[in-house]
């Protein structure tokens, strides 16, 4: 059976979450998730969609640093590594993802309404994560 992999922006109160075709060649928004429900929901999805691989963001601040959510970030790796194997867990530069987001937003037509739907930008920043990942293994075979 064909695998796919899962893409997350992780966030403390919202996390948005993406994932890739069978071929793994694209990574689509999936859905915003509270991160109160995130476990739960990911304990049902990875199984759902047989997913291989999670990709996590690793926000960093523009000199390069760790942002203060790196902490929670390792917390919830932890927990995640209690159900899936942690060596299937890669994390991924997520440096303007958010700014990216909204940016393509813009560049399609979407109304300033719906581009301050914060579940909306997390779900598409997951997907930019992963579609980068996704880019930086084949620049790397």
């Amino acid at each position: 059976m064909k695998t796919k992999f899962l893409g997350i922006d992780y966030g403390l109160k919202r996390t948005g979450l993406s994932i890739t075709d069978t071929d793994k060649i694209f990574a689509f928004p999936l859905e915003t998730v509270d991160t109160s429900e995130l476990i739960t929901h990911l304990k049902t999805l990875i199984e759902k969609e047989n997913i291989s691989r999670i990709i996590i963001g690793q926000p960093r601040r523009f000199s390069g640093e760790y942002s203060e959510l790196e902490n929670s970030i390792i917390k919830f790796i932890t927990t995640v590594s209690g159900f899936f194997d942690k060596n299937e867990i890669f994390r991924f530069d997520e440096r303007f993802t958010s700014k990216i987001a909204k940016k393509s937003l813009i560049s399609i037509g979407i109304k300033k309404k719906l581009r301050s739907d914060k579940y909306l930008v997390d779900k598409i920043s997951a997907s930019i994560i992963l579609q980068d990942y996704l880019q930086s293994l084949n620049i790397n075979s």
